[in-house]
């Protein structure tokens, strides 16, 4: 689980890259699920809510961008 205050600390760069290998992982774990290798399925639920909070600290950091350039 990913922490909100290590988010922030990030650039913009790195959170799209953090992005997109949470969805990689979660990508590979829907795959274990529907294979059946997949024991803890809370993690489908942990990983999901890791890439909701990455996109919103993303959203919040690109919309502080644009209002200091205008």
């Amino acid at each position: 689980m990913t922490k909100a205050n290590d988010l922030r600390q990030k650039d913009v760069a790195g959170l799209q890259e953090e992005v997109k290998s949470l969805q990689k992982a979660h990508f590979g774990l829907r795959m274990q699920k529907a294979t059946q290798q997949l024991g803890n399925t809370g993690t489908l639920r942990s990983t999901r809510r890791d890439i909701a909070r990455a996109k919103t600290i993303l959203a919040q950091k690109r919309a502080t961008e644009t209002k200091t350039k205008e």
